[in-house]
């Protein structure tokens, strides 16, 4: 049974999660040190930075997943009820700068698209690709008077938030994330022609929605303590 399983994860696609959540974690790490702690860190300039705010790493990733999943729109319901948790729990917390529609959001919305995006053809998915990210791009100069357009990139005047990752220009991402699918993942085997198949990157990509929920009050938690009780 366990062989069984394995057989089913595609280790390239483990492999690149697992990169961009380590260098995810790290990056907040630094930022944390130095925006809490004042630790001055020159990561600005670093490979890990880039790596770490590419985020459609993640959603071109999710897209493809997607297609492995047997219920992709309940798998994305339940990360966008996720999404939802972390935006009142910021709301709490941070007020002036929550969450309203941040990655969790974005790749919940973009799984449950997934069925329906699978299928059109290649053509017509890449014009969609191109158009979402035009409009992304338009919309970034545009500001409306409402907040509820604000998962479409339209954003309100004093819009601030600590994660936004509206549908355009970022459903691009999505999308060459279903056209990889279609080209190259529906037998779901590796279509590289070698194997990097790490048991630790296979665990932390099996568990990256996890440790993105949990990474960040842990590293605030151990700062805090440091800054705070024991005042080191």
């Amino acid at each position: 049974m366990e062989e069984k399983m394995k057989e089913k994860r595609v280790w390239e696609i483990d492999f690149v999660r697992a990169v961009a959540i380590i260098c995810m974690v790290i990056f907040h790490l630094l930022f944390d040190l130095v925006e809490y702690l004042n630790i001055d860190v020159p990561y600005w300039d670093s490979l890990i930075v880039y790596i770490s705010n590419g985020v459609v790493f993640f959603m071109f990733i999710s897209a493809i997943s997607s297609g492995f999943s047997k219920h992709p729109v309940q798998r994305g319901a339940i990360v966008f009820t996720i999404g939802m948790g972390i935006t009142v729990v910021t709301y709490l917390l941070m007020p002036d700068v929550y969450v309203r529609f941040g990655i969790l959001h974005f790749l919940g919305v973009s799984m449950m698209l997934f069925p329906l995006l699978k299928k059109l053809n290649n053509a017509v998915l890449a014009g969609l690709a191109v158009f979402s990210l035009v409009i992304g791009i338009v919309f970034q100069d545009i500001l409306v008077d409402t907040w509820v357009l604000l998962p479409f990139g339209l954003r309100h005047s004093g819009f601030n938030s600590i994660d936004y990752y509206p549908l355009f220009p970022y459903l691009s991402a999505t999308i060459l994330g279903v056209i990889a699918y279609k080209k190259w993942y529906v037998p779901k085997l590796s279509v590289l022609p070698f194997n990097w198949d790490f048991k630790t990157m296979r665990w932390i990509s099996k568990h990256s929605l996890a440790i993105y929920l949990v990474h960040q009050p842990i590293i605030l938690g151990i700062i805090y303590l440091v800054n705070g009780p024991f005042g080191l």
